[in-house]
């Protein structure tokens, strides 16, 4: 196998994406909170009118060109799964689990990533990648349970951040075919707008609970719409474009660590014990996945 060397502008495209995705777990466990004003719908559906429009001021700026009739269905589906279901199941999750330990749930992405590759796309693990799965789902498995209420108990909203984890792969595998074909600013605002239609449910609630809200939390939503929101994806699918979607994803594995950073910083909180030894079991078996997971002609970078 030869070596792959990426040009440093996507390694920082994907570096500067994960910490400001890193404040997204903190920002969003406030909000949810007693006390924030929002429900967690209308807190996903008003971060993306915000991405939207921001998107939108983008492309008149550079009088972008709307996607091929025959790309619009493989561009939804990026987007139901990247910009839907993931921020819905995210923000929902978050109502239950802290955001150190949201952020690790999300981090098994990569896992998840290599299961759908080997179930769609034909590639294989070895017995490295196997136990790597194993580890991991062991991992989740315990924050899910060490996230529980009133004693050894499984949180539900722990299985929902799990679906946002499940969701991310699956946008990574599905949007490698569009980068191939447009920019990254392009892709970006096809997945943010088609993926905010189906939030639209949640209007009703927002256009009542948004004048009641404290003003704190609507500006932080403005700020989750405009950095983690638009321009973070628009970072993340630049690095996308000029590196593998297994290599791209590795660099979550940061996020945990920056994101529980933030929440002690702000909230004070610490993860629990459970927490923190699932976690490390679960980016163990990530990296263990990513490193050694694959036979060597179908390696990460491949």
């Amino acid at each position: 196998m030869t070596d792959r060397t990426y040009e440093p502008k996507h390694i920082l495209a994907a570096i500067a994406t994960v910490l400001v995705w890193s404040s997204a777990f903190t920002a969003v466990s406030m909000i949810v909170a007693p006390g924030g004003g929002y429900g967690p719908g209308q807190l996903a559906l008003l971060r993306f009118l915000v991405a939207s429009a921001t998107m939108a001021i983008v492309a008149v700026i550079r009088r972008q060109r709307l996607p091929r009739r025959e790309d619009v269905g493989h561009i939804m589906l990026a987007a139901l799964f990247g910009i839907t279901t993931y921020h819905l199941a995210f923000t929902f999750g978050e109502t239950g689990v802290s955001a150190g330990a949201s952020a690790l749930i999300i981090a098994s992405g990569p896992i998840w990533t290599a299961l759908l590759a080997v179930a769609f796309l034909g590639e294989r693990l070895n017995k490295y990648g196997w136990a790597g799965v194993a580890l991991a789902f062991a991992g989740v498995s315990a924050i899910s349970f060490g996230e529980g209420k009133g004693g050894f108990a499984i949180e539900p909203m722990a299985v929902v951040t799990l679906v946002a984890a499940l969701a991310t792969a699956a946008y990574f595998v599905l949007s490698k075919k569009p980068l191939r074909t447009y920019s990254a600013v392009e892709f970006t605002s096809y997945v943010i707008w088609f993926g905010t239609v189906p939030m639209l449910v949640f209007l009703p609630g927002l256009v009542q609970q948004a004048p009641l809200a404290p003003a704190w939390a609507t500006w932080t939503i403005v700020f989750l719409g405009v950095f983690p929101g638009a321009l973070a994806y628009l970072m993340w699918n630049y690095a996308l474009s000029g590196m593998p979607a297994s290599t791209t994803a590795s660099f979550l594995y940061a996020q945990p660590v920056l994101a529980s950073l933030v929440a002690w910083a702000v909230q004070r909180t610490v993860p629990s014990t459970v927490t923190i030894i699932g976690g490390t079991l679960a980016l163990a078996g990530v990296i263990l996945v990513q490193t050694k997971g694959r036979p060597k002609a179908m390696a990460p970078g491949a």
